[in-house]
């Protein structure tokens, strides 16, 4: 089994710009929510996102850490042939799939997850960031959706206007989904 399984690698999907403004608004209130350390050690810096790199950084997570890979996990390594989907299948680290509402809506969800399977990336699950959250869309789209956070909706805020499928749900979906990958992982 991975020695870091019990950490979470965000993945987001777009160009840099795109993938760094849903991280910077959405991966701190991820991480404070699943009770996890943000890290941000898997860097797109020159030189590091060779494969080389790429395993070395992901041997390096430390436990309990929720770490935002700030690229595309389909985007070709500098060095060598393969993406980051290819080394985190390999490494058989647990990912999170974050998408903005917009992207939820689109076809990108569908494509990510296909991605992320033919690699055998052990994925937890697809998080939304921001609402509008359409459960019946979610559901019929047959991905495995784990909810949506929003940075208006705290866990337990208990507002009587909240969605269901809020906050408090993707956490508990998270952790069950997340459990259920580490069984398979042993």
């Amino acid at each position: 089994m991975n020695p870091n399984a019990a950490s979470l690698v965000l993945l987001s999907c777009g160009d840099s710009a795109q993938i760094s403004a849903l991280q910077t608004t959405a991966a701190a209130p991820l991480a404070q929510a699943l009770q996890l350390t943000l890290h941000h050690g898997l860097s797109a810096g020159p030189g590091s996102d060779s494969g080389n790199a790429a395993q070395q950084a992901l041997a390096a997570l430390p436990p309990a850490c929720l770490a935002a890979l700030p690229l595309d996990p389909g985007l070709p390594l500098e060095v060598g042939l393969g993406h980051w989907a290819a080394e985190l299948g390999a490494a058989r680290q647990p990912c999170v799939l974050l998408l903005s509402a917009a992207q939820a809506a689109s076809g990108v969800p569908a494509a990510a997850t296909a991605l992320l399977r033919q690699w055998q990336v052990p994925l937890v699950g697809l998080a939304q960031w921001g609402r509008p959250w359409d459960a019946e869309a979610r559901r019929h789209d047959a991905l495995p959706w784990l909810g949506w956070l929003d940075a208006g909706a705290g866990v337990g805020d208990g507002s009587a206007d909240a969605p269901v499928g809020g906050t408090e749900a993707l956490v508990l979906s998270t952790r069950l989904h997340w459990r259920q990958r580490l069984v398979e992982l042993s």
